[in-house]
This record gives C-alpha cells, sequence and structure tokens, in this order.
C-alpha cells in the first residue's frame, strides 16, 4: 500500500484554531488539487476526531472525476476510511451516508452492540488491535479489500501515528499565508511527539499554489536524525 498524507497549514503550522473550528487556509487551487489527489486514491482516511468536529464527506466534488473513475471501473467516489478505536463515530455522521463504501475500524475492545449500530448505519466495521486500533493490521486489511492507494486527510493525531508507525511513503503540504497561533491549536503532527529520533522527509517538489506553497515530500525514514 502506498500513502500519502495531504494537508493544509497555516505559516504556523497549525491546522485550525485552539477551537478546533474549520479554518479556510488554502483556495480554490488547491480544493481542486486535492479533489484529484483522492479522486486517485482508493480510500481516504480520517481520525474520528476529525468526523467528530468537521462531520466530512470525503467525496469528490468534480462531477468529471467521479465520470473519470466509473470509466475505468473504480466507484465513483474512493472508500472512506475512520480509525475509531471506542466506535464513537456519530450514526448520522455523513460519512456513513450511502454516496461510498465507508469503513470504520475499532479496536477489539470496542462495545459490539456499538459496532453492531454502526454495522447498521452504514458501516463496513473491521477489527484492528486490543485497546486501540492496530494501525499495521488495519492498513494490512483494508489493503486485502483493494486498498493501495491510501490518502489521509488527518486529523494531527492519526498523522503523528502514522509516522510514528513508519506507514506514511509521501507528505504533500500545502503552507497557507496566515497566522493561527495558540499553544492548545492541532498541528500537522500531534500526539506524544517524537524526541530521540525523527521522520525524515525528502523534499520533492516545492510549487506556489494560490496564496501559499505547496511541498511535497518523499519520506525517508533512514534519513531520520538521531
Amino acid at each position: 500500500m502506498h500513502v500519502v498524507v495531504n494537508a493544509a497549514v497555516s505559516a504556523d503550522g497549525k491546522l485550525s484554531t485552539r477551537r478546533r473550528e474549520q479554518v479556510r487556509i488554502s483556495g480554490d487551487d488547491d480544493f481542486a488539487r486535492v479533489d484529484h489527489l483522492r479522486a486517485e486514491s482508493d480510500g481516504v482516511l480520517v481520525g474520528v476526531g476529525t468526523v467528530l468536529a468537521d462531520d466530512p464527506h470525503l467525496t469528490l466534488d468534480d462531477q468529471g472525476l467521479r465520470d473519470q473513475r466509473s470509466a475505468r471501473g473504480d466507484s465513483p467516489h474512493p472508500g472512506r476510511v475512520v480509525v475509531d478505536s471506542s466506535g464513537r463515530t456519530p450514526l448520522d455522521a455523513r460519512v456513513l451516508d450511502d454516496a461510498a463504501t465507508t469503513y470504520v475500524v475499532v479496536a477489539e475492545a470496542a462495545d459490539p452492540e456499538r459496532r453492531a449500530a454502526l454495522a447498521s448505519a452504514g458501516a463496513e466495521v473491521l477489527v484492528a488491535g486490543e485497546e486501540r486500533v492496530d494501525l499495521s493490521d488495519a492498513l494490512e486489511t483494508l489493503a486485502e479489500r483493494g486498498v493501495d492507494e491510501l490518502m489521509v486527510e488527518g486529523g494531527g493525531e492519526i498523522i503523528f501515528s502514522l509516522f510514528e508507525a513508519g506507514l506514511v511513503d509521501e507528505l504533500s503540504l500545502f503552507v497557507g499565508s496566515l497566522v493561527i497561533g495558540g499553544r492548545d491549536a492541532p498541528t500537522l503532527a500531534d500526539g506524544t511527539g517524537f524526541v530521540d529520533s525523527f521522520s525524515g522527509l525528502d523534499l520533492r517538489e516545492v510549487t506556489r499554489v494560490d496564496d501559499g506553497v505547496l511541498l511535497r515530500y518523499d519520506v525517508d525514514d533512514a534519513g531520520s536524525n538521531q
């Protein structure tokens, strides 16, 4: 499986405000780029925190892109993946509609009744890990279901966890021309953070997009700082 993390951050590296409200960081050109990246993916992954905060739909906006996917024999939208250890995804979340297949990945400790409720609401419930989702196992299970190209859209906790597990192949990062600030505002990679070693990145491309810059990196764990 090939895993691409895509995110938009402020010039000071924030995903949103300390209130965790949506902020328009990029513009129309970057939105179109993200739609193309989704269209090239077999699955789009978020953590449950993103579902709770933003209630995203995670589908393609561009009808032309949906038609292109259908023409090559794919579903109009990529599959949607929610990493949700305890099964907190709301039963009326937009990702649980019938626009696309949705995988909700829970841990074995998740309440069986909650798992059943999520399945009844439209999710294909996958189990990986005991108390918390084991991301390596989860991605293996998704690969068995035909997810070869996986796009990760956040938030900071799940992005850090994927880097920590060594599961990220590329980082596509739009840096917008604004400062959000706030020690409690979410960043690209939250979680516990690295201390002794760090995920190394190889800068592949720098492009001006809208009023910001798109940075594209290959992940090079072998080149991590020690």
